[in-house]
């Protein structure tokens, strides 16, 4: 196995229906583990394990299951929910849904989010990524630079919003 070095952490933050979702699977996930030890059982009590699909499988999918269980609490006692606006609606930060303007005129929109739930939406993007770093603390109408690998970017932030915050 090769050394890579240890991640970067990500931000502790997370929308508070962000942090419920990842509660809600962590209960669903000790539930489904009941029934996956129960399958796992009577597959083993088939005889020889060593060629019986059905143990093989159970065992692997009650590792996954494990896996993602100890992440979850893990990351759980670490996260912060933000449950609601900031001070000054007029400028971006967590939580907040961005429209962005491109020099060509296309418009873009950004829901800025915690690491742990960019997956739930296209616009989603994590706090840590690039764009959300550069698009935090700036106001509306303000022009932000963004360093891509094509080359810089510019982007006009034309609306903030903090609804569902």
């Amino acid at each position: 196995m090769r050394w890579r070095p240890p991640p970067e952490k990500s931000s502790p933050y997370i929308t508070r229906a962000g942090f419920d979702r990842l509660k809600v699977e962590l209960a669903d996930l000790w539930k489904a583990r009941r029934e996956v030890v129960a399958a796992l059982s009577a597959a083993a009590a088939e005889g020889d394990r060593s060629e019986n699909a059905e143990y093989i499988y159970r065992k692997k999918q009650l590792r996954e299951m494990d896996r993602r269980i100890r992440y979850l609490s893990k990351r759980l006692d670490v996260l912060k929910p933000v449950d609601r606006p900031p001070g000054d609606p007029e400028r971006v930060f967590f939580g907040a849904r961005v429209e962005v303007e491109a020099e060509d005129g296309s418009i873009s929109r950004y829901h800025i989010v915690g690491a742990d739930e960019i997956a739930t939406s296209r616009e989603a993007i994590s706090v840590d990524s690039p764009v959300a770093r550069a698009l935090l603390g700036k106001r509306l109408d303000e022009e932000v630079s963004i360093a891509t690998p094509a080359g810089e970017r510019s982007l006009l932030i034309v609306a903030i919003d903090y609804e569902g915050v």
